[in-house]
């Protein structure tokens, strides 16, 4: 049986027989020795008798060794059967995922101006959110639904690299609490950047945060949070106590984004 591109696809899709034959040799090989052909049936959903008759065919192929009443074991040349058509289905699905998947994959962006479905419109990154402006960008994708100004709409078959640096992370230390030393609230309002985020990490860090009448955006996931809107190009603030900071600065490190820890000798 051959796929759309004219290439074969593996002997197990071929027709409904092969499939079962080889789901059928699977749950014998999980289940052995003592094998319940109910519970195969009920598995893969066909009759015990369909399965009564698959597991003949499979012993007078030598795939499978009848040892008893209920009692069966795959053979050598079953699972070498077994492991060749696996192999093949593997290939077929890396084919389908990167080749076919891949080509349909859709994403979300914020419409810049009312677009309609089907037109080719630039991508461009926008507060660490991609957007769709239908004047143009250095990466394009189609639109694959309509929308007005400012709703999401899905958009497909992308070319091109979206144009935009990474963010910077600055880290802010803050002492735990049985350290004597505790910075001034004014060292986070002085610090926030003027176009990007806040996020602390600690219950310390929280109170000096809040001391400072700053809201801070992320509070929860901040290793995650904090590296993602560095990817997407957003600065950050991040207010962390200090036995926090290893595991940030690892994964910031991790994604090569740009950061620095504050001396915090200037507090």
């Amino acid at each position: 049986m051959a796929d759309a591109d004219g290439e074969n696809s593996p002997d197990v899709l071929e027709n409904k027989r092969s499939a079962t034959r080889y789901q059928i040799l699977v749950e014998i090989a999980a289940r052995q020795p003592a094998v319940s052909q109910n519970e195969i049936a009920d598995t893969i959903g066909v009759t015990s008798q369909a399965v009564s008759d698959y597991v003949r065919d499979l012993v007078e192929s030598g795939y499978v060794e009848k040892r008893g009443r209920g009692r069966y074991e795959v053979t050598k040349e079953g699972v070498d059967w077994l492991i060749s058509r696996t192999d093949d289905l593997e290939t077929y699905l890396e084919r389908v995922n990167s080749d076919v998947l891949g080509s349909v994959e859709v994403d979300a962006a914020i419409a810049l101006d009312d677009v309609d479905e089907g037109i080719e419109v630039g991508i461009v990154m926008r507060d660490g959110i991609l957007h769709a402006n239908p004047a143009g960008g250095t990466a394009t994708a189609v639109t694959v639904t309509s929308g007005k100004k400012g709703e999401a709409v899905g958009v497909a078959d992308f070319e091109g690299v979206v144009d935009y640096d990474a963010g910077t992370v600055s880290v802010l230390p803050v002492p735990t609490v049985t350290d004597a030393d505790r910075p001034n609230s004014d060292v986070v309002s002085t610090r926030v950047p003027e176009e990007g985020l806040v996020a602390v990490a600690g219950t310390e860090a929280y109170a000096l945060v809040s001391q400072s009448d700053v809201a801070p955006d992320i509070r929860f996931g901040t290793a995650e949070g904090v590296t993602e809107a560095g990817m997407l190009g957003l600065d950050v603030l991040l207010v962390a106590v200090t036995d926090e900071i290893p595991r940030h600065t690892s994964k910031l490190r991790d994604q090569n984004v740009p950061h620095r820890v504050l001396d915090s000798d200037a507090f």
